[in-house]
């Protein structure tokens, strides 16, 4: 993920939901998710779970994933996401640090960092080398036990002062993304408003990216 350029859109960043009982079958659904349009970047986030699982998982999504030019990042575990051939990490505030992680992976690896609603960590994660910052809960949700919530005005400042790309997370959909995308997220993170989508996983990526594209800043100065 580089260094944002303020021609650049939001973009959706996938993430698995915390449990994958058949890849193949998920693979299915991943591929018509895919189907519906832009997609930047997928985070394998299973939980509770053994570390088999999570291989034989990531064996089938990797490839699938990549072959589309999406970018595959290991949710908490960088040795995994190395021996797996992802493109990166994910790690929060209580998984292994950033400069550990950023070890693991390589300079070349992507490394993003939970800074749930803080500025102090942000600027923290970007003065050490970060490739993304991600802030939420932006809603409530039901993936994963938000102990934060993040605001607009939060965004805001972070993609006006700085360089370094920004995630919203925590219950997005297509129906409440379109402030997060107007504040100046850069990405997009959504699991369960993608596959728990009534109309299906393809009609939901194809929404958010028509509402990325309509504020767009070329859309937007045209």
């Amino acid at each position: 993920m580089p260094a944002r350029r303020p021609e650049d859109r939001c973009r959706l960043y996938l993430i698995t939901p915390p449990r994958i009982d058949d890849g193949d079958a998920f693979a299915a659904t991943l591929t018509e998710a895919l189907d519906g349009g832009d997609v930047a970047c997928l985070q394998i986030r299973l939980k509770d779970v053994d570390d088999d699982t999570i291989r034989r998982v990531a064996g089938v999504l990797v490839p699938l994933a990549q072959a589309r030019n999406v970018a595959v990042l290991m949710n908490d575990r960088p040795d995994l996401a190395v021996e797996t051939g992802c493109d990166g990490v994910h790690v929060g505030q209580e998984d292994t640090p950033l400069v550990e992680a950023r070890r693991i992976v390589g300079e070349d690896g992507v490394v993003g960092v939970t800074c749930h609603d803080s500025r102090h960590l942000a600027m923290e994660a970007g003065e050490n080398g970060a490739d993304y910052v991600a802030f939420g809960a932006f809603f409530p949700t039901e993936t994963k036990e938000a102990r934060t919530r993040a605001d607009l005005d939060l965004l805001q400042w972070w993609a006006q002062d700085m360089v370094v790309p920004v995630v919203a997370i925590g219950g997005i959909s297509p129906d409440n993304a379109r402030p997060l995308i107007e504040a100046g997220a850069d990405f997009l993170a959504v699991s369960g408003g993608v596959w728990a989508w009534p109309e299906g996983p393809k009609a939901a990526v194809a929404r958010l990216n028509a509402l990325m594209e309509a504020h767009s800043p070329e859309r937007e100065e045209g």
